[in-house]
């Protein structure tokens, strides 16, 4: 009861406070794992050296290509979840989270046998040069061994976020970086593991975090639980998982495509060097990234339950809350990279080529800035409505309509100048794109406002359809109860209360 009023918050609650009450948790876990990142950058810049710093940079497309399967998994169940809390639909959420679960697991596995088979391969693909390609390896070969451990660990913590748990899902964030942090110094230093060690420390603390939120989620007086009957997958909610994950997914592969071809063109036109520069900055630009992340994060169960409860009023406020919060963040983000970049930079190395190459680039890439928050804001508020083709058009066009062309036009031209000027030309570019979309969907979003309940089916088509196929799939489950939820029916008389 205690939880479904928790639920019930997200559409009767000011708005304001609301916002706050989840982004905050979600920012500082954000935060937390933007420092989690730069952390093993720090131990590895200051401990391995400089080519180190470079072969880390070189397997970002890795974390992003992985992040991209665990991204389409996390946040399509947790925006399903919010969307069926929002419209009572307590059995469709059970399923989903079980749901995430196998996936999660199935996908974790798979992807990290492939990538070990094939791993120098891919790294040399990856703009890997005989000097960083050892560290990029030994990087790498662990990391991909815990990688289910990763994937369940990311989309643990999405459900829980939706599941009005945002706190804990910053509890596990917050663990992971403490003791990484922790871990760093002693597996680095203490013995002598180098590179190696930083990855250990990374998996040990996702695993030490995750035996937490699976035993968090299998306490049976929560709404959602982890029970028998739900781990098997069902084709009509696994197509709204990945249909609605689909967005992230591409924004998260797309990612890694930029960034082999950044890697590949810093590595011909600057050397090594510019691809730690990269590298560090990258990290740095990161941090304020994820807070607009998490942002959206506190922003996505509030969006989506009143999208699913048509209190559209609430839905746009909330959207203007988040791309103001977001803006100012940025605008911090662009006076730090600005106007004081080398003492950031100097956290990561002492190697004053690399600082002076580091500099440089991330004063170009953080040119415009404060125009980015918006973006990202306005692409996850469609994500939330489970409108995931708007979501994916407005993310793959500014990495794969305008991002890459401009990477491979500009160095010819220009040189590693080139490279540096293609980040923020296709900001401002996708800035205009989402602002035209934006300014044509909200006219449609006003018009819902003003009368909700006779909207066009046409406006809600996707949350309508999301409702109708998972009440056939509950359907099928009742008629199926002697095999499947006689092992855990004890505890549906609970629900019972809820359902009426």
């Amino acid at each position: 009861m205690q939880q479904k009023q928790k639920t019930l918050e997200l559409g009767t609650k000011p708005v304001g406070k609301l916002l706050a009450q989840y982004a905050l948790p979600a920012i500082v876990a954000m935060v937390a794992s933007s420092l989690y990142n730069m952390v093993d950058s720090i131990f590895i810049g200051q401990g391995v050296g400089p080519m180190a710093i470079a072969g880390l940079a070189i397997t970002f497309p890795f974390m992003n290509l992985s992040g991209a399967f665990g991204a389409a998994v996390g946040l399509g169940s947790s925006t399903l979840i919010s969307v069926f809390l929002g419209q009572k639909n307590y059995e469709g959420a059970k399923n989903i989270l079980g749901n995430n679960v196998t996936l999660n697991s199935i996908i974790g596995i798979v992807f990290a046998i492939v990538c070990l088979t094939f791993l120098d391969p891919i790294l040399r693909f990856f703009g890997a040069s005989d000097q960083t390609l050892p560290y990029a390896r030994e990087y790498m070969e662990i990391l991909l061994c815990g990688n289910i451990i990763t994937h369940l660990y990311f989309g643990m913590n999405a459900v829980l976020r939706a599941a009005s748990k945002p706190k804990m899902a910053m509890y596990a964030t917050i663990f992971t970086v403490v003791t990484n942090t922790i871990l760093d110094p002693i597996f680095i230093y203490g013995l002598d593991m180098g590179i190696r060690g930083a990855a250990l420390a990374t998996v040990l603390a996702q695993f030490l975090a995750l035996c937490w939120q699976f035993k968090l989620m299998s306490d049976k007086n929560e709404l959602l639980h982890l029970h028998r009957g739900i781990y098997r997958l069902k084709g009509d909610l696994v197509r709204r998982i990945i249909g609605i994950g689909i967005s992230p997914f591409l924004m998260n592969a797309c990612a890694c495509l930029v960034i082999i071809f950044i890697n590949n063109a810093l590595v011909s036109y600057g050397g090594d060097m510019a691809v730690g520069a990269y590298g560090i900055g990258n990290r740095i630009s990161f941090m304020f990234v994820m807070i607009c992340i998490g942002i959206n994060q506190g922003m996505q169960p509030i969006v989506g339950y009143n999208f699913g409860a048509r209190q559209y009023g609430r839905m746009l406020k909330t959207l203007n809350y988040a791309i103001t919060s977001a803006t100012l963040v940025m605008l911090v983000g662009w006076t730090v990279g600005e106007f004081f970049p080398r003492t950031i930079i100097r956290l990561f190395t002492t190697d004053s080529d690399l600082i002076e190459a580091a500099t440089y680039g991330l004063r170009i890439n953080m040119l415009l800035f404060p125009i980015i928050g918006y973006q990202i804001v306005v692409t996850n508020f469609f994500l939330s409505l489970g409108k995931a083709k708007i979501s994916a058009f407005l993310s793959l066009s500014r990495q794969m309509l305008f991002l890459i062309p401009l990477v491979v036009i500009l160095p010819p031209i220009y040189g590693i100048d080139g490279v540096w000027a293609a980040l923020p030309a296709s900001d401002a570019i996708a800035a205009v794109v989402t602002a035209v979309i934006m300014g044509i969907y909200m006219r449609r979003f006003r018009r819902m406002e003003r009368d909700p309940m006779n909207t066009p089916a046409v406006e809600l088509s996707e949350s309508e359809r999301i409702e109708k196929e998972l009440s056939k799939h509950v359907n099928r489950n009742a008629a199926e109860a002697p095999k499947q939820v006689a092992p855990w029916s004890t505890n549906t008389p609970r629900y019972s209360s809820l359902d009426s």
